[in-house]
């Protein structure tokens, strides 16, 4: 806290904490959350298997296709206005879909939750990019942060199961309204709201519509990967798809007078450094929360709240890790070597994953891996997260944070969508290896489809590893992360006219 300032200002910079916490929280857990509800939806409201991953996959998809978009309206229509109205939005969409009477109204509550969730997501990490801005806070708020966005995951999974049992299937949406209730109360007490001085920029309506385009593509083709299969035409017609919007965008944002994404903001090294590590780890997140919880529960015959709980040691060592990274280590030693040891750390849990078999017990053969998993993730995320968002002139500070959120999903589209074909190609190639299919059989021939999900979520950590220490700069060569130097825009300019609230 700085001499000028009051015990109130500096507490009610925590408290904003809180609340973009909360936010966040419920963004990212919505993502699992629904997942072990899905048997108790699917009863209740009668609908085929194959009509069950659209529960999942319309939130993904409204949520990674609109995330640059609602980033950038941050910047352009106020912070606060814009996460206010994300919570009120993801409230009411969380609300239909918890009374949703028919298949398809849930799936379209589950895409207008993606909507909101788009605008939710990067406003909460611009508010604390804009925030905290005295260094060593700073580093404790993003560790804080940095925490909820790599066990959010897991939380949804333990949520799912308690509430699931206890309650209803509905209850992992109604859920929601309670967290944003709270939310949307400090939001409007706490966050403050600036009036914009000047001529409002113009949003990029044509590179907007481009990297949308192309941002659904993408995790459409991923997704009917998953279900459909690689030879499908429409998976390489929309992932051939994405590659064209990409370029297109590219080349239109080169040359645009109002830039949805301004290309310095990807292209410096460690910017880049930081989405490349945050992309990965969320490839290789799914292979713990997907496979490790397919496990458990087929075989080991684990209910969904034991299941949950399984995942707290992990939660605890990444909550740990990301304060001793950000408060100790990143300050002394960058992200240029605590990215990679997170990554290595990542290699290790999975590679420890490999060794489980039907007869393995949750301690130590489940439990140690899962701890270095989660000391991984808790070191590489708030470094990345910190990395991507420094050093951004105030004014794209959202759309930088949407950055990060796009990695995570994109990371986790393609981890999800690899890690399952890979894994069902392993199944069925070890059932006609050893057939006939009896009950030991098939049990072991799940194994060996987990052990590979393993050991290509292991390769990705340790791609990101070699990646990492080669992309991020050293200390002291370019941006540090014990500074908080303004863009040169910036720097010519007197108080920002540009909305904080």
């Amino acid at each position: 806290m700085s001499d000028t300032e009051t015990p109130a200002a500096d507490r009610r910079r925590w408290i904003t904490l809180v609340v973009v916490g909360l936010a966040q929280l419920m963004v990212v857990l919505d993502a699992t959350v629904v997942n072990i509800a899905l048997p108790s939806a699917q009863a209740d409201l009668d609908f085929s298997d194959g009509q069950r991953q659209w529960v999942i996959t319309a939130y993904s998809l409204a949520f990674a296709s609109l995330l640059l978009l609602g980033g950038r309206l941050s910047d352009l229509i106020g912070r606060k206005r814009t996460f206010v109205i994300g919570l009120i939005g993801f409230a009411i969409a969380s609300a239909l879909g918890g009374a949703a009477g028919s298949f398809e109204l849930l799936v379209a509550a589950r895409a207008l939750q993606g909507v909101f969730g788009a605008l939710l997501a990067p406003t909460a990490l611009a508010v604390l990019t804009t925030t905290f801005t005295v260094p060593k806070e700073r580093a404790q708020a993003f560790g804080v942060f940095g925490a909820i966005a790599g066990a959010g995951g897991a939380v949804g999974l333990l949520l799912g199961g308690v509430l699931t049992e206890s309650l209803d299937w509905r209850w992992n949406l109604y859920i929601n309204v309670f967290i944003a209730a709270v939310a949307l109360v400090g939001a409007l007490v706490l966050i403050p709201r600036a009036e914009q001085a000047g001529p409002r920029p113009k949003l990029d309506v044509p590179g907007t519509v481009l990297v949308s385009g192309a941002l659904f593509s993408l995790v459409y083709g991923f997704s009917n990967a998953e279900t459909g299969g690689w030879e499908s035409p429409l998976t390489w017609g929309m992932l051939a798809g994405s590659v064209v919007l990409v370029a297109a965008f590219g080349a239109w944002q080169a040359r645009a007078e109002h830039p949805l994404l301004p290309l310095s903001i990807v292209l410096d090294r460690n910017r880049g450094a930081a989405y490349i590590s945050v992309l990965i780890a969320g490839a290789g997140m799914f292979g713990v929360f997907l496979f490790v919880t397919y496990y458990l529960q087929l075989t080991l015959g684990y209910s969904p709240i034991q299941t949950g709980l399984a995942f707290l040691p992990m939660i605890g060592m990444l909550v740990l890790a990301a304060q001793l990274g950000t408060n100790v280590f990143v300050p002394r030693f960058g992200p240029k070597l605590m990215v990679p040891v997170g990554m290595a750390l990542g290699t290790a849990g999975m590679v420890g994953l490999t060794f489980l078999d039907a007869s393995s017990s949750f301690a130590p053969d489940v439990l140690l891996p899962l701890m270095l998993v989660g000391l991984g993730m808790g070191t590489i995320m708030p470094a990345s997260m910190q990395t991507a968002t420094l050093g951004v002139d105030r004014q794209f500070a959202g759309v930088a944070s949407a950055m990060v959120n796009t990695s995570q999903q994109v990371g986790g589209s393609i981890g999800t969508a690899l890690l399952n074909t890979l894994a069902a190609t392993a199944a069925a190639d070890y059932l006609v290896a050893h057939g006939p299919a009896t009950e030991a059989v098939a049990t072991q021939a799940a194994i060996t489809s987990y052990s590979t999900a393993y050991w290509w979520g292991a390769g990705f950590f340790a791609v990101g590893a070699v990646l990492s220490a080669l992309l991020f700069r050293r200390r002291g060569d370019g941006l540090s992360l014990t500074t908080t130097p303004p863009s040169p825009a910036e720097a010519k300019r007197a108080p920002d006219p540009l909305p904080v609230g």
